[in-house]
């Protein structure tokens, strides 16, 4: 489960979105969900060749989306194929989804006219685009989408997916083959099920094998998993879609690793022990690290322990390289191992100190060194530059708030440089080699700005790409930048915090609240980062009266697994406990009408919602949750079980961590919303709440948006969605509140 707030707002960007509005006050539900008005510039989407002496995008010429080659140094583009001679060859003009390069960085893979499954667009058509020559070709002419093409790294094949079935085309000859021929509705080859793809982030599941000869894969079989039906109800007769769903404590898919030579079909099963029934392991990373070898990422069911596994292709024969063990539960890290000094060394993540830390390897499972250091979490490794033995990684410093790229020499544990240096949240792509830095920088009020440097020591930026316009936009709004500040708990534990207040804000005046959250595990929301178009609408409940306030409960992230932790097994105890306190201090400021606070959130955020205003009584006056889980007997098994075990294992633990459990404690107003096609936390969800909210006899709003996804999206869904949210707010916390402007209703632009 994600953070839908992050996963929809991304960072506030749509392309081809209408310029901003000049009007300072133009910010409303309208302007920020329906036109668009206030989303920014496109980043770019930056493909580094194998050297990392250029990269390949897309710009718009005269006909449309060129692909083009860059300098990095200079930022002259040399047009490689322009649009019209990919429309001629696709036969049609297409919008470039993605380009996938061949290693000598001749060729393209150019995926266009996807359709949308799950929550990726993952299937589409590629064609084969060749620089040297401007030929176009389809990948297949067989009828189907596929799905993860990629170039052998000789550059001579092809593989895909269609229809869960692996393929590889010849690209002399444009004969096609099917390396797997059993998949179905219930057996998967080469991408994953609904969990694996939700809560583990694999979906692209094969690798070609550095000689070309060979393709590791992964082999689903659902067959056990119980399905889930999603009814459609907008027709005569409804109908209904079945999704195969596996929730905490019922059978997964039976999976396996196959490595298939391409030139005869022959397939090698590794075996990789553990338990390999529905109720077993989860295969959750496996790369190549050599012409024969594969390394394997396995996971106990209760993923507290990783097992990280050698392989030989040839036989499937496996030994141990390391175990990493955790009191509560681990997760898979991107980027982890990273392998160095040709295959001799690798990098491992662990969070064995407490922090996540990366640490240095050899071949055979020896530990060399602790690299990074120690009291600050590592989110991410963003890449190495071997002739200088330097390990680039995101770490959360200065504050667990920011983000910003820290450079480690692995040879001298410990040795490490701040590269990124202005505040706020950076999100790097760095290229082979290490040679060159991709910074999309961000902050609490300041949209992206993307700008290339050469390492090591990234002076003198350049701007790639300004978002000048939306960077306009917000500076005519006049907002005011959330502030942060640390909310004292009643044990002393102090909480990361940020208040958006109105313009005019005055501190002897009592505003009403709405506290904003999501509060899972290892989430933030109390970050400086830009939010989007939800940090938008903050901004404009704020603009009518009302106090914005978001804090990270215990069991959040970037402060050590210590703090994080707490919440094994029993979810949403102690994060709604740290939610009430938090509203019940909030009560007794100044600058607070302590019988006006009200919580809202989605998803996990939206069962945060409902613990806290269900447990927290009259301390709440209004709460809204938005496609919540209550009960989590009714979610996934790879997430819920990850921080609760099973519900045979932990009984008193799920029972306790049910919301319908508290119904009888709600005293607020309480708007519930869920999307009937949402299949990721079910409509079952709510409609149980609704039985359990009726038998206590309690009164709520409820809107359902028939068919709409987890995101309650599509067409005018969003407008419709924060039209209600506003008015729901402005009803129940703003109105003839002490410190509302006497013009709030008058302000309510593109409201319905």
């Amino acid at each position: 489960m994600r953070s839908v707030l992050a996963a929809v707002a991304a960072l506030g960007i749509c392309a081809g979105a209408a310029g901003a509005q000049r009007d300072s006050t133009a910010l409303s539900v309208e302007a920020i969900y329906g036109r668009h008005a206030f989303a920014g510039a496109s980043l770019p989407d930056i493909h580094w060749l194998a050297d990392g002496s250029a990269y390949v995008t897309t710009r718009t010429g005269p006909s449309g989306e060129d692909i083009v080659r860059v300098d990095p140094a200079t930022g002259s583009a040399t047009v490689l194929v322009d649009a019209a001679t990919l429309a001629r060859g696709m036969g049609q003009p297409a919008a470039i989804e993605d380009i996938v390069l061949s290693d000598d960085g001749s060729r393209a893979l150019v995926f266009h006219n996807s359709v949308r499954v799950w929550r990726q667009n993952t299937r589409g058509v590629y064609h084969v685009v060749d620089f040297r020559t401007g030929r176009v070709t389809p990948v297949s002419r067989t009828a189907g989408l596929q799905m993860f093409a990629k170039f052998s790294p000789d550059g001579r094949q092809v593989a895909f997916v269609r229809d869960n079935d692996l393929w590889v085309t010849d690209l002399a000859t444009g004969a096609e083959r099917a390396l797997t021929t059993d998949g179905s509705d219930v057996v998967i080859n080469g991408t994953t099920d609904w969990a694996y793809e939700e809560e583990l982030d694999l979906r692209d599941a094969f690798r070609w094998s550095p000689d070309s000869r060979r393709i590791l894969f992964w082999r689903f079989d659902q067959s056990a998993i119980p399905t889930y039906p999603l009814l459609d109800d907008d027709s005569l007769y409804p109908r209904v879609r079945t999704l195969r769903y596996p929730k905490a404590g019922e059978p997964n898919s039976t999976v396996k690793l196959g490595v298939v030579t391409v030139a005869t079909g022959a397939t090698t099963w590794l075996r990789t022990g553990g338990d390999t029934t529905a109720y077993g392991d989860y295969l959750a990373r496996a790369e190549w690290v050599g012409a024969d070898s594969v390394v394997v990422q396995r996971l106990p069911r209760l993923q507290n322990r990783i097992d990280v596994l050698m392989a030989s292709a040839t036989t499937g024969g496996t030994r141990p390289l390391l175990t990493e063990r955790a009191s509560a539960w681990l997760e898979v890290s991107e980027g982890s191992p990273t392998w160095v000094d040709g295959g001799r060394e690798f990098i491992w993540a662990s969070e064995r100190s407490g922090w996540m830390q990366y640490y240095l390897y050899r071949r055979d499972g020896t530990l060399v060194r602790r690299i990074t250091r120690d009291s600050v979490d590592v989110t991410a490794l963003a890449g190495v530059d071997p002739k200088r033995a330097l390990l680039y990684v995101i770490e959360a410093g200065p504050t667990p708030m920011q983000r910003q790229l820290v450079a480690y020499d692995w040879r001298k544990s410990g040795a490490a440089r701040r590269v990124t240096r202005e505040a706020g949240t950076h999100r790097v792509s760095i290229a082979p080699g290490g040679g060159w830095l991709v910074d999309t920088r961000t902050a609490a009020n300041i949209p992206p700005v993307t700008t290339i440097a050469a390492l090591p020591g990234a002076v003198r930026p350049r701007t790639i790409e300004s978002n000048a316009a939306l960077r306009a936009a917000v500076e005519r709004l006049g907002l005011r930048a959330p502030e942060f500040f640390q909310l004292p708990m009643p044990d002393g534990t102090k909480l990361d915090a940020y208040r958006i207040v109105p313009a005019g804000f005055d501190s002897t005046r009592r505003y009403p609240v709405l506290m904003t959250v999501y509060g899972g595990p290892g989430s933030q929301t109390v970050t400086d980062d830009w939010g989007g178009a939800n940090y938008l609408w903050h901004q404009m409940l704020a603009r009518r009266g009302v106090v914005v306030v978001s804090v990270d409960n215990r069991g959040t992230g970037a402060r050590g697994t210590a703090f994080r932790d707490v919440t094994y097994q029993h979810l949403g105890i102690r994060e709604s406990q740290d939610q009430i306190d938090a509203a019940k201090w909030l009560a007794k400021q100044p600058w607070v009408d302590g019988s006006r606070i009200g919580i809202w959130g989605w998803s996990y955020g939206g069962y945060m919602a409902a613990m806290t205003a269900f447990r927290g009584g009259d301390v709440f006056r209004a709460a809204i949750s938005v496609a919540p889980v209550t009960d989590w007997r009714l979610y996934d098994a790879i997430y819920t079980e990850r921080y609760m075990r099973t519900p045979r294992e932990n009984p008193t633990g799920y029972a306790e961590s049910s919301a319908q459990r508290y119904v009888g404690g709600l005293t607020a107003s309480y708007l519930l919303v869920h999307g009937t096609g949402d299949d990721n936390v079910h409509p079952q969800n709510t409609i149980q709440l609704i039985d359990q909210l009726v038998a206590a006899g309690k009164p709520f709003q409820l809107m359902l948006y028939p068919n709409r996804t987890h995101a309650i999206a599509g067409g005018n869904t969003r407008v419709h969605l924060f039209d209600l949210l506003t008015r729901f707010v402005e009803e129940k916390l703003v109105g003839g509140a002490q410190g509302a402007p006497p013009a709030a209703a008058a302000q309510r632009g593109g409201g319905r």
